[in-house]
């Protein structure tokens, strides 16, 4: 999948703290969840369809991973 993350405005979760250690998200176009390392912002980053991303959340909510 190719995605332009060009304009993405990523964020960290309200849970992390003042460390640069975290991973970032940005919501894109058509719904695909954008995931990158924040101590790499211009490195490489993944892009998730929107069940799938859908389908990972519900996993960690529920402790299966």
């Amino acid at each position: 999948m190719s995605v332009d993350m060009s304009e993405a405005r990523w964020f960290k979760s309200s849970r992390s703290g003042a460390s640069r250690e975290c991973v970032e998200v940005a919501h894109l176009r058509d719904g695909v969840v954008g995931v990158r390392d924040s101590k790499n912002p211009t490195g490489p980053a993944l892009a998730f369809a929107p069940r799938d991303w859908d389908a990972f959340t519900h996993a960690v909510r529920r402790g299966d991973l």
